[in-house]
């Protein structure tokens, strides 16, 4: 029975310069040092750090040189897992004139290099560090794989990149792409990055109907374990009348979405970001009593995620609602011992301050 061929490992043939830089530790290797092997050495994990530390505090000459050697060779170097970080280093270092030329390589081939490991990041340098009419001329390479790009874990930090850094009418392509896809996006892992990024970049103008796209799906994307996240988002940093809108969504059902998971968080946000009348109304809804004699506290006190719900609430409450919550508290503080959950309560940093009500 014949044997499986052997596959043979093809060996890593290295200049003699190389080898010697790799070798010897002592001698002070400079730049012009590696004149017509700087690819090479661009291509190797410690000549590749050797080059990115030199750049730093370089010269325009050796800057000069470097780049004269490394333009034929740029798109490979983009992709190469040592070679990408010498790419961006010249566009963080080099000329102005040097990362245009650079940049005008990347034409033709911005949307590979952004699903690309490596080329990703060298993108995200370029619309970094090169001026606006070329960051557009860039970007606009994705038109029509916008969706493609958010939803591929190298492309969708490109995209993000994008709404961080390129001027807001250059993008516009982008938005326009997301009208009814935000409840996808916002539910997707890398898709609720991006929509973080553009409520927070992109002008009121350009996202008001978005936003309202993204309200229609609220009581669906609380419970996502991404689309909470993009809640969170608007809690945190959205407009009054935005965040109103998600706590009234909230109002009513705060026990059942405290106990939850993922709308645990959003109701936690709700109470820190909500205004003073909403964080009365939320706390308030948890210290009713119902027909039975309980009320809704007395649940969360012992529940997973709705325990840190309670810390919360006494985090931001003040005065006689404060004093309310650690009444209703008190009473069941030795129970709780009991409870796995129940002990996160006791042991926070909050128990002392109950005890210091009633000493």
């Amino acid at each position: 029975m014949s044997s499986a061929p052997s596959l043979d490992v093809v060996p890593i043939i290295r200049s003699q310069l190389l080898e010697e830089f790799r070798n010897n530790k002592n001698k002070r290797y400079e730049l012009k040092d590696i004149l017509h092997h700087v690819v090479e050495f661009s291509g190797d994990q410690h000549g590749s750090r050797f080059i990115q530390q030199k750049l730093e505090t370089a010269n325009s000459d050796d800057k000069q040189m470097v780049f004269d050697e490394i333009l034929p060779n740029c798109l490979q170097l983009m992709t190469d897992v040592f070679g990408n970080y010498v790419i961006q280093k010249l566009f963080e270092h080099g000329h102005q004139s040097q990362k245009t030329i650079l940049a005008r390589q990347m034409e033709g081939h911005v949307l590979s290099l952004s699903l690309q490991m490596y080329g990703c990041r060298v993108v995200q340098k370029a619309l970094e560090h090169v001026l606006n009419d070329q960051q557009a001329m860039l970007i606009r390479e994705l038109d029509g794989s916008v969706l493609k790009c958010v939803k591929d874990q190298n492309g969708n930090h490109v995209v993000q990149k994008a709404i961080e850094r390129v001027p807001a009418d250059h993008i516009q392509f982008i938005i326009d792409t997301f009208h009814g896809q935000v409840y996808n996006l916002a539910t997707h892992p890398y898709g609720c990055r991006v929509i973080q990024r553009m409520f927070e970049h992109c002008l009121d103008t350009q996202i008001c109907r978005l936003l309202d796209e993204l309200h229609r799906g609220t009581n669906q994307l609380v419970h996502d374990q991404y689309g909470n996240y993009v809640i969170q988002h608007i809690l945190e940093h959205g407009t009054v009348e935005d965040k109103e809108q998600i706590i009234g969504k909230v109002q009513g059902h705060v026990l059942q979405l405290s106990k939850h998971k993922f709308a645990s968080n959003v109701v936690e946000k709700c109470v820190s970001f909500g205004g003073s009348q909403d964080r009365l109304t939320l706390i308030d809804e948890v210290l009713r009593t119902r027909s039975d004699g309980t009320y809704p506290l007395m649940t969360m006190m012992k529940d997973q995620y709705a325990n840190y719900v309670v810390q919360k609430m006494l985090d931001v409450a003040d005065g006689q609602q404060r004093e309310v919550l650690v009444s209703k508290i008190k009473p069941y503080l030795p129970g709780l011992k009991k409870y796995t959950y129940g002990k996160h309560l006791i042991s926070s940093k909050w128990q002392g301050r109950v005890e210091l009500v009633y000493c």
